[in-house]
């Protein structure tokens, strides 16, 4: 049976729902399964709760925990990536920081400030992972649940050899909501979705070979249904394509709905991830906080009657027994959208059996699309260079170019708030020890500076000309 290594084992959410997603699929319930994380009370608990399933159930899977990411990784078929470097600490300063500037981020972990220097503090990390597995067990595969998505798989893009996949359940839950609004049951829907994480079109929806479009973009129009996800109805009646991600995600990865009051209240005024301010820090502070005084694991039901609507389990089941499985998953573009960087991370279909991962070649996405998409990507290129590189500039630039920062501050102002959050992180960014972001003083101009005279090209100098006698024919 398999071995899979579990990184970051603590995440009670991930962690304890694909564990039991694979407890729960024939193929893999007598697996050896290594629990790894940095803290001992988290491994504890998920270790008493994985004992409690595999009793329960009367399984013979092998179960351990440790400390080593090496013991865990050291000849593993599948390693399962879930960690968050920082912890509750670090997201609290992505948040905050950037607030007190005028960023308000709802969720905070993909683009924006937050994602950014979430991507800064994982991105080395994550790199390090992916050249312990080519050591210890160069035949695994890596899968990959660790945010920001994209810039974290670009950067596991740049450890040649790696087999790796990113996954995320965007598409599944966002197919849930379309299939409620045009009341045609879930699988029976056919959809093809590419672009990037949190960032995917659906280019197709149909049901039997009919377009569920009109129909879909019909009930959207109804108040009852525009309501549930203004931003992503917004974004689709203005672009034409619906995306795979929350109005609380999409409304930070572009300029218009969050920049200033105003579009605060009419677009993100849901509660939660519906558009709050905060929603998704302070959730992880709540449980973060409840975790210090319980054990959230000790009454979960140990039942392996289904699995959840997350990819890994089905993957792992195709990879050892070739059940074919198609999912939504994120790998470098190596010509899968041909109006992306190549390099990049993109998110396309993905077929699985015993032979391996085949992401599906997509094309050209519609130049809407592609536009939107590559104002992220720029960011994230941008990230993935001033983490590999410690490159304090870099970190500047990433986070100039953000949609939603360039629509609030000026470029001092980024510069100020970058330079503030990188102090208040260094602990998590070793890279940057010793770097600090320049300081750019503003320049003062008085009333009555002088001007510096300067040679005009003969066209320019035509229009100051004209100007001038326009004055003063006014006066």
């Amino acid at each position: 049976m398999p071995k899979i290594a579990m990184i970051g084992a603590g995440s009670i959410v991930f962690c304890k729902t694909l564990l039991m997603d694979i407890l729960a699929t024939p193929a893999l319930r007598d697996s050896e399964i290594a629990l790894m994380s940095r803290t001992q009370p988290k491994l504890d608990r998920i270790k008493r709760f994985a004992d409690r399933v595999v009793q329960d159930n009367k399984l013979n899977a092998k179960i351990w925990t440790t400390l080593n990411r090496r013991d865990a990784l050291k000849d593993a078929d599948y390693v399962i990536v879930m960690l968050q470097v920082g912890g509750i600490d670090a997201f609290q300063r992505d948040y905050e920081i950037p607030l007190k500037y005028g960023v308000d981020q709802c969720i905070g972990d993909t683009l924006g400030p937050g994602g950014v220097f979430r991507a800064l503090r994982t991105i080395p990390e994550m790199v390090s992972i992916a050249h312990d597995v080519l050591e210890l067990c160069p035949n695994a595969y890596l899968l990959n649940y660790v945010n920001p998505m994209a810039p974290v798989c670009w950067s596991l893009g740049t450890v040649r050899g790696v087999k790796f996949i990113g996954l995320c359940h965007g598409v599944q839950t966002t197919l849930d909501l379309i299939s409620r609004y045009v009341g045609v049951p879930k699988n029976e829907i056919d959809a093809l979705v590419a672009g990037i994480n949190h960032m995917a079109w659906f280019l197709k929806i149909e049901h039997n070979g009919k377009d569920l479009y009109p129909r879909f973009k019909e009930v959207c129009e109804k108040p009852e249904y525009y309501i549930n996800e203004k931003v992503r109805i917004e974004v689709m009646r203005h672009f034409g394509y619906f995306m795979t991600e929350s109005t609380g995600h999409l409304s930070e990865y572009v300029p218009w709905f969050r920049h200033n009051k105003k579009a605060l209240e009419l677009y993100c005024d849901e509660p939660a991830f519906g558009g709050e301010s905060g929603a998704y820090y302070k959730w992880c502070r709540l449980i973060s906080e409840r975790l210090e005084n319980e054990d959230l694991l000790a009454d979960e039901p140990t039942d392996l009657s289904h699995r959840s609507v997350e990819y890994c389990s089905y993957i792992l089941e195709a990879l050892e027994t070739g059940k074919l499985f198609k999912l939504q998953g994120n790998v470098r573009n190596d010509g899968y959208i041909t109006n992306l960087p190549n390099g990049c991370c993109v998110e396309v279909p993905v077929f699985v059996d015993r032979l391996g991962l085949h992401p599906t070649v997509i094309g050209n996405l519609p130049v809407q699309c592609a536009a939107l998409n590559q104002s992220n990507v720029t960011v994230q290129g941008l990230a993935v260079e001033a983490a590999l590189q410690g490159d304090p500039e870099l970190v500047v630039a990433a986070c100039a170019m953000d949609p939603l920062t360039s629509a609030v501050l000026t470029l001092k102002e980024v510069r100020d708030m970058a330079a503030e959050m990188l102090e208040a992180e260094r602990q998590w960014l070793p890279q940057f020890a010793g770097k600090k972001i320049r300081t750019t003083p503003i320049i003062p101009t008085p009333p009555g500076t002088p001007h510096v005279d300067v040679p005009l090209d003969p066209a320019l100098a035509v229009v100051h000309r004209f100007g001038e006698l326009a004055q003063k024919a006014q006066g």
